[in-house]
């Protein structure tokens, strides 16, 4: 089992409350939605740790209770009460497919209805706009597609498509009509491409509006 030095869970949890009081103060966790996570000690693709939010908690609020650490089958590895966030599971996934050191999930209106409105080709197409660049593509007028996976009330059966779907190209992925899951190396750059999808998103949907 991965050493969790205390001083490495305290930082873990330093930077995801920061991170969490900013996306609250943009309304990115409506009704207690989304939910964070960092990576913590060394990591291997069977045998990691991370810090996660924990199920259920006012995300405006900051409390002793707001966090724990869960192993890389998403259990908690520490005596606790608290429960990883219902989609810790998925979480899981792409640290294992990808390696990263932080994910950040939210939900927003537009991430939202692109995610329908793209349903069916199952991917949302983005062509040439300037903010690709933060996912360090820098293709002149590049074209990227942003994954998107069925939204299943049972977790377990929402993996396989992570799993099938999941582009390292591209440092994120939608849940129908849900929210998007994006992440890197470490909170910075998770938070950088975080806001780049939210600006993507609004684009491509204000586009389509001014197609029709």
């Amino acid at each position: 089992m991965t050493t969790i030095w205390l001083e490495e869970k305290q930082r873990a949890y330093r930077e995801l409350s920061d991170v969490k009081a900013d996306f609250a103060a943009r309304g990115w966790f409506p009704g207690t939605s989304g939910n964070l996570s960092m990576r913590v000690g060394d990591y291997a693709p069977e045998s990691f740790a991370f810090a996660v939010t924990a199920s259920g908690k006012d995300k405006a609020a900051s409390t002793p209770e707001d966090f724990l650490l869960v192993d890389q089958t998403g259990q908690p590895i520490e005596a606790t009460k608290l429960k990883p966030s219902a989609e810790t599971l998925i979480h899981c996934e792409i640290y294992r497919q990808t390696g990263c050191g932080a994910i950040f999930h939210i939900h927003s209106v537009f991430n939202s209805i692109v995610s329908e409105l793209f349903w069916e080709r199952r991917s949302v197409p983005v062509e040439g706009v300037e903010l690709i660049k933060a996912f360090n593509i820098w293709d002149e007028e590049a074209v990227i597609d942003v994954p998107i996976v069925s939204n299943f009330a049972d977790i377990p059966r929402i993996v396989p498509e992570v799993t099938e779907r999941l582009d390292k190209r591209i440092p994120g992925i939608l849940l129908r009509k849900h929210g998007i899951y994006a992440w890197g190396r470490d909170a910075f750059e998770a938070r950088k491409h975080l806001e780049a999808f939210e600006f993507l998103f609004e684009y491509v949907y204000r586009m389509q509006l001014l197609k029709r």
